[in-house]
């Protein structure tokens, strides 16, 4: 097998718009592409339940893709840089090519075995693949990081247009290479006594395939009106591209000029900017799941969570109307629409007075689209404890965001037509104890 060529393939799959698959067949010989189930490696983070259910459909779709271009998709599980070691000694590789991570473990990974390998002669090269652009790339006149994103912003959009996408390859691989690979079904990653996600299935077809399509009809369909219909969840006014990009079926170059190509964008394109302000918080801050990104915070009272109310909060079952329904959609389709995600949020922190990381925990497990850098970055948000906050004592009132964002409660009777309207606690005196736990950490400054 030489010029053999491996492709690790990590949160980027899909074959349009790969650089790291697209250089390898530029190579020429057999390319062997590589999946890797890590759960060993240092400060990795085990996927939750959802994540893992995405995974195993979207990388049957993958290895369907590869398959039409002569690719084998090798599934191994390990600790990264030792199960890419051994590949690579096993197939007799010349160069290993993968795209870009931004979390400090897998960056961590990245750079060790990119050293090793090169140490002992094997090519390695990576490409960016799945940020507009890259956290080292944008900074102030001074050389600092942006902590507040209408500057970010600005400067992304006064930098150069983002790269256009690359089409899928043309040519199969040179050689057909035949490695030994893990079955996907004896990974798990499907549910099992009980199997609950019958309602992902109904929601979501995971795959680059399907993503395509999904990014079309939004684009043709629903991106003219995004601005008006994307804060109303009774309404089918938003993307839902965000699993998509998490997963790395699309790219955000690829969404970028689709979006521009149809009617300029708008304020699309500004959603797309704040996934990559989460991004680039994560890489100054690669504690952003666990740490207060304002260390103020650290001193905020939170006292013990109360059960009942977190029980009844996971599921759906607050009297709140619109948290219960958004509860329940996220219990039954790994998705929330993204107003109702920060008034259930702003719930449990603000008037349950609960921990933002326990929220944050949560989402990670129920969630499809939950990442490292945006679940976290979002929750923070909410809480005022993170990078342009909202102010603590911003606390949404969930009666009245129903009222003005689902007036005629049709998201609310398609979820959650039996809750009360009666909630546990009582908003107006959970907000006044939130406020004054926010007064004790001013006084403490």
């Amino acid at each position: 097998m030489t010029g053999t060529s491996i492709v690790w393939f990590r949160d980027d799959l899909r074959v349009h718009d790969n650089p790291a698959l697209s250089a390898a067949i530029e190579r020429g010989g057999a390319v062997v592409a590589l999946y890797v189930l890590d759960e060993e490696s240092a400060g990795i983070r085990p996927l939750g339940g959802a994540a893992r259910w995405w995974l195993h459909h979207s990388l049957e779709s993958l290895a369907r893709g590869l398959g039409d271009l002569g690719v084998q998709l090798v599934l191994r599980r390990g600790e990264a840089q030792r199960v890419v070691h051994e590949l690579v000694a096993q197939t007799g590789a010349e160069a290993v090519l993968w795209n870009r991570r931004y979390s400090l473990p897998e960056r961590t990974v990245d750079t060790d075995l990119k050293s090793r390998l090169r140490a002992e002669g094997t090519d390695v090269a990576s490409f960016a693949a799945s940020l507009l652009h890259e956290p080292w790339t944008v900074t102030t006149g001074t050389g600092s990081h942006y902590s507040v994103f209408t500057p970010f912003w600005r400067a992304c959009l006064s930098r150069p247009t983002p790269r256009l996408p690359l089409p899928a390859p043309l040519e199969a691989a040179a050689e057909t290479a035949s490695v030994p690979s893990d079955d996907l079904a004896d990974w798990r990653l499907l549910p099992r006594a009980p199997d609950w996600s019958r309602g992902l299935a109904e929601a979501w077809e995971p795959g680059e395939p399907a993503a395509r399509r999904q990014l079309l009809e939004f684009v043709r369909g629903g991106l003219a009106d995004y601005d008006r219909a994307r804060d109303e969840p009774g309404l089918e006014g938003t993307s839902r591209l965000s699993p998509r990009l998490r997963w790395g079926e699309l790219s955000p170059f690829t969404v970028w000029h689709e979006a521009v190509a149809a009617d300029g964008g708008g304020r699309f394109l500004t959603e797309l900017g704040w996934r990559e302000f989460a991004w680039h918080t994560l890489d100054r801050f690669p504690d952003l799941a666990t740490k207060n990104l304002r260390a103020e915070f650290d001193s905020f009272p939170w006292p013990q969570p109360d059960e009942y109310a977190l029980g009844a909060w996971r599921s759906g079952q607050t009297g709140v109307p619109l948290v219960d329904a958004g509860m329940r959609e996220l219990w039954t389709t790994g998705h929330m629409h993204n107003r109702v995600r920060m008034v259930v949020a702003s719930f449990l922190v603000k008037n349950l007075l609960i921990d933002w990381r326990v929220g944050e925990e949560w989402f990670w497990d129920t969630l499809v689209d939950a990442d490292a850098a945006s679940n976290p970055f979002n929750w923070q948000w909410v809480a005022g404890s993170g990078a342009d906050a909202a102010p603590y004592f911003r606390v949404f009132n969930p009666m009245l965001q129903a009222e003005k964002f689902d007036p005629h409660r049709t998201y609310i009777d398609r979820w959650a037509p039996d809750s009360t309207g009666e909630p546990i606690v009582d908003l107006q005196a959970t907000r006044r104890a939130a406020l004054r736990a926010y007064d004790e950490i001013k006084r403490a400054r």
